[in-house]
């Protein structure tokens, strides 16, 4: 029988409120790192640690998502959310949420962190707590090392109020001149290439502020110091750049890192016990409205609590941890170990050193590779990677890097990088105009013994970065696979030339081809479903907020398909919801290891079909960035994936879960109950993966 199409039951529309705002739901991730604070079964120092990571994050949020929104809405460019929030609205919620956390944040390093500290003979004082004999090393230390950095600026008629970059601490100080009587407003900056927290004596800090406050009658000789409160500033630092440039986009960069410092000023930070004075006073002089002052208990900038994390306590800290050096065996080849199957590494559990890193190292000191091309998008001050890199086009191998320059809050150490590069001879590529070049590739050219060309490739997660892959957790796949080689070979083309191939054998590539890919296959499952075949989908990601997306999930929901979503930040996706989600579930794991890695796995009728590579389901990875999967294809590392994403969704796993109304909740042990740490079960657990000799 034939039916007409326009007499099939059409699917119930996908409601308007289907998605949680991303604004808001970035800060609850940052309340699930200040939850990490906040537990005491966690070693004192890592509590430590996640409190100045809390506060940087904090400080990364105002200056991109903040800052761009009050742009946005200053240029008129602003409109509705997907959540249906407008711009001032968001902007609204924001500031409370951000306020609350704050508060929060400013409590547990109050109540809970300085106590603890303190039992264990650490010791955070304000000036007036230390012993007489701290105070006057301090005042030696002043003298030789604080005082000839500080640059006192008073403003009166002559003098107009200083300029006040973002994120610098200050001193606003309130001054008389005995003589007239009349007062002025001074400001002092706080040193930041000074330690943030000065050592009056072992294991006993002090602000460093503090410090200053303590000697102003120095800096103000002949004035009576009135008054003086810590303040600090966050501001737009988010990059503009506008790609259809003449000039060089080096040269432009540099130029707009340079105009980064003058931003507008998004958040005004102040310590409760300023005078409203004082207050009205920066209020004015920045332009800040009341929503953007933040009152905390000070003291200001708790992202410098690093360097308390960093104290050689062990006692304190996680137990040591040694990665795996299991992966690919060292006593052969690593060419020889990847032609012989497809490697899956795990990063931290996997060392990145005797891996990937070893990878490119012995390519370019092996004399029958001829060329190693790669992508950079991030990496370390003293990259053995890039070092190997210069090593191997001096030594005449052909180089090609795709350096990306506007890798956020990294772009002066990749100018550096690039020009470096340049420099030994390497060709150096920036990518496409109007995309970031995010793919994490690496491909190596060698002519094996019989004469043949054999391409190694690397498809990561993460980036090449040394250090982050120990803290980092991440998968990289190592292959020799024609097909990726292939595949891996046209991409670079692609992006250091003029091809434009867009279907590929073992990756998706954004912007062309990954949002339909996955789409499709999210399809697929609800197919499967329907025709009676198993289905199941399982994602892992960072940030999940694209709406195409999403919806194709809420689909896949309403068709009855199971949907698993691991996700370590924002999530859009309301799950949950009667008639639109049941079937979705969303969990968030945080710890000792920055989740990071992006795995999709579909269950493709019983033959699951499992993905992982850089994109996050974001607008920004899937239209504005050349992102890659690749296919995983060996039969154990595809079911280990699996059970690894199956692991974190299993309720004795200690992690947070989504609510439809944006809610995370952590779970909590039943009475004698002990939750599964996933990172330490990783950590401890037998190498699932076995190395032929």
């Amino acid at each position: 029988m034939t039916v007409n199409p326009g007499q099939l039951p059409q699917p119930a529309a996908l409601p308007d409120d289907r998605f949680l705002d991303r604004e808001e739901s970035w800060l609850r991730f940052n309340q699930r790192v200040l939850e990490l604070a906040e537990d005491p079964s966690l070693p004192l120092l890592e509590r430590v640690r996640f409190l100045s990571i809390f506060a940087s994050n904090l400080d990364e949020f105002f200056m991109v998502r903040v800052a761009g929104l009050a742009r946005r809405m200053a240029t008129g460019l602003a409109v509705q959310s997907a959540s249906g929030r407008q711009p001032r609205e968001i902007l609204q919620r924001t500031g409370e949420v951000a306020h609350e956390l704050m508060q929060r944040h400013a409590a547990c390093f109050r109540d809970a962190i300085l106590p603890a500290l303190a039992e264990e003979g650490i010791d955070i004082l304000r000036w007036d707590q230390l012993a007489e004999t701290e105070q006057e090393s301090l005042r030696r230390l002043f003298r030789d090392r604080i005082y000839p950095v500080l640059t006192p600026l008073v403003v009166d008629s002559a003098h107009p109020f200083p300029y006040i970059s973002g994120l610098s601490l200050n001193l606003a100080v309130i001054v008389r001149d005995p003589e007239t009587d009349a007062t002025m407003f001074a400001r002092v900056k706080v040193p930041p290439l000074l330690p943030r927290f000065i050592e009056a004596s072992p294991d006993r800090f002090t602000p460093l502020e503090d410090v200053i406050a303590a000697h102003l009658g120095q800096l103000f000789v002949g004035m009576e110091v009135v008054e003086h409160h810590a303040f600090r500033v966050t501001r737009n630092q988010d990059l503009e750049i506008d790609d259809d440039i003449s000039e060089g986009l080096l040269q432009a960069l540099e130029r707009e890192l340079l105009r980064r410092r003058f931003g507008p000023v998004v958040r005004l930070e102040v310590e409760e016990s300023i005078s409203d004075g004082v207050l009205d006073l920066l209020t004015s002089e920045l332009a800040v409205d009341e929503g953007q002052i933040y009152r905390v208990d000070g003291p200001l900038d708790l992202g410098g609590l690093a360097s308390i994390a960093d104290l050689d306590r062990p006692e304190l800290k996680y137990p040591p941890f040694v990665p795996s050096k299991d992966a690919l065996p060292e006593d052969a080849s690593v060419f020889s170990a990847i032609r012989e199957r497809d490697v899956l590494v795990h990063h931290p559990y996997d060392s990145f050193t005797t891996t990937v890193q070893r990878l490119i190292e012995d390519a370019a000191s092996d004399p029958q590779v001829l060329a190693i091309k790669q992508t950079l998008y991030r990496t370390s001050g003293d990259s053995p990677i890039v070092d190997a890199l210069m090593s191997a086009a001096e030594a005449g191998k052909q180089v090609v890097v795709v350096v990306e320059l506007k890798a956020r809050f990294d772009e002066r150490a990749n100018i550096a990088w690039a020009r470096k590069l340049e420099t030994a001879g390497c060709h150096v590529v920036y990518g496409f105009v109007g995309l970031k070049t995010h793919c994490k590739l690496a491909l190596i050219v060698r002519q094996e013994s019989d004469g043949q060309l054999r391409r190694y490739c690397h498809i990561g997660t993460g980036n090449y970065h040394p250090k982050t892959a120990r803290l980092y957790e991440d998968f990289g796949l190592l292959t020799a696979d024609p097909e990726v080689g292939e595949d891996v070979s046209a991409l670079f083309n692609h992006l250091t030339g003029y091809s434009r191939q867009s279907s590929y054998n073992r990756l998706l590539v954004a912007p062309h081809s990954l949002r339909p890919g996955l789409v499709q296959r999210i399809e697929h499952e609800i197919e499967n479903r329907r025709a009676g075949h198993p289905a199941h989908i399982r994602i892992k990601c960072n940030s999940l907020v694209d709406e195409v997306v999403i919806d194709a999930l809420y689909r896949a929901s309403r068709a009855g398909v199971p949907v698993d979503i691991w996700v370590r930040g924002i999530c859009a996706l309301r799950p949950g919801v009667p008639g639109l989600s049941d079937m979705i579930r969303v969990r968030s794991v945080l710890g000792r290891f920055l989740e990071h890695s992006r795995v999709f796995a579909f269950e493709n009728g019983g033959e699951p079909e499992v993905w992982i590579g850089s994109a996050d389901l974001m607008h920004r990875n899937l239209d504005r960035r050349v992102e890659a999967l690749v296919t995983v294809t060996d039969r154990a590392q595809r079911d280990e994936l699996i059970s690894l994403i199956d692991l974190a969704m299993d309720d004795g796993t200690d992690a947070w879960t989504l609510d439809g109304d944006g809610t995370w909740t952590r779970h909590r042990p039943k009475p004698g109950e002990t939750l599964r740490d996933i990172q330490t079960h990783l950590m401890k657990s037998r190498r699932w993966r076995t190395v032929d000799a």
